[in-house]
């Protein structure tokens, strides 16, 4: 009926299992049961003509029992797998494969789908948008998904914001976008309880250990290649793949990608680190100002000086400068005034 191929991956095999044409089936047990129904009512046309005969009373009792029990028992092995889906199937507890490729497939009647995530949502859902449909058509919106089969497409998982202490100890609001994949759904459905749950608390713990390794920003004059979470988006984000993928190994996932979303100063203290922001961006703009100040004082007086335009002694010199530093360096507009005297 069907051919089985193993790959071994890990700790568990996943079979791939390769069933019969669903379609083929479905005309076969059709014309069956409806053979079944033109031999029940040819045997009891018989059996009310020719009197009591046990051949006769064997067919209509054969034929009720394919027609009633037998042929819809064999609808129920009838299967449709989408593209980028899987179905892992079951047989009495037994793991006897997945089918993994699309189609319309024929498999053990007896078999069951499992999918211990089944209902369980990892994503992100607009819950205003949900309630006002809900409002709106009177009937509960159900933002999981009842469905049995595995699904192998690219997910994105966005876990709530979270609190966390950076290395310096200041409370951050981080969130993170994790986009990843089934790849072993043997793995996904034996070695953990729930793939999708157990995804998402991992996401967090990883978070956590990263976040606790780095400081929000830079403080005062460090190394210029210190990693920060927001100066090494980056190198963060990479390390939290590697960090995920380390532990969602078991589960027979694959981590694609995964991005810091959001990062600020918990609320508590935003308003004081804001202030420090201010400062120090304050003290590199007037260090940037008296660099330039002080370079043009010695252009000018340079320039003085080669052109023979006036000479002037130290202590005339030392209040020029001083005049022209506060003109450069002030923060209003300087308010000259015109000496029409003499210099001296």
């Amino acid at each position: 009926m069907h051919e089985n191929t193993k790959v071994k991956q890990g700790k568990h095999e996943e079979i791939a299992l390769r069933p019969g044409s669903g379609m083929a089936m479905l005309v076969i047990n059709t014309a069956l049961i409806l053979g079944a129904i033109v031999l029940i009512i040819h045997a009891i046309m018989q059996f009310a003509s020719h009197g009591h005969s046990a051949i006769w009373v064997a067919a209509i009792i054969g034929g009720f029992a394919y027609a009633i029990i037998i042929g819809p028992i064999l609808y129920m092995g009838l299967k449709i797998v989408k593209p980028n889906e899987a179905l892992v199937l079951a047989l009495f507890g037994k793991y006897i494969g997945t089918i993994k490729h699309e189609g319309f497939f024929f498999v053990n009647p007896f078999s069951q789908a499992v999918n211990p995530a089944k209902g369980t949502s990892t994503q992100t859902l607009d819950q205003p948008a949900a309630s006002a449909v809900s409002q709106l058509t009177g009937l509960p919106v159900n933002l999981t998904r009842d469905n049995r089969k595995i699904s192998l497409k690219t997910i994105t998982l966005s876990n709530d914001q979270q609190k966390i202490n950076d290395a310096l100890g200041n409370p951050i609001i981080i969130s993170i976008v994790v986009i990843w994949r089934v790849v072993n759904t043997a793995k996904a459905v034996f070695d953990v309880d729930n793939y999708k749950e157990f995804l998402s608390i991992q996401c967090d713990s990883a978070l956590r250990n990263i976040v606790r390794l780095y400081p929000y920003d830079a403080v005062g004059e460090g190394d210029e290649s210190e990693k920060t979470l927001r100066g090494s988006g980056h190198e963060i984000a990479n390390m939290l793949r590697d960090e995920i993928q380390s532990k969602v190994d078991v589960a027979g996932l694959e981590i694609m990608e995964a991005r810091i979303t959001h990062l600020a100063y918990a609320p508590e203290i935003a308003a004081a680190m804001l202030q420090r922001q201010q400062a120090k961006a304050t003290i590199d703009a007037k260090q940037l100002l008296v660099e330039g100040a002080v370079g043009m004082v010695e252009l000018a007086l340079d320039r003085l000086a080669e052109g023979n335009v006036v000479h002037l002694d130290e202590e005339r010199k030392a209040a020029m400068v001083s005049n022209l530093l506060v003109v450069l360096c002030g923060s209003r507009e300087a308010q000259p005034i015109v000496n029409s005297g003499s210099l001296y």
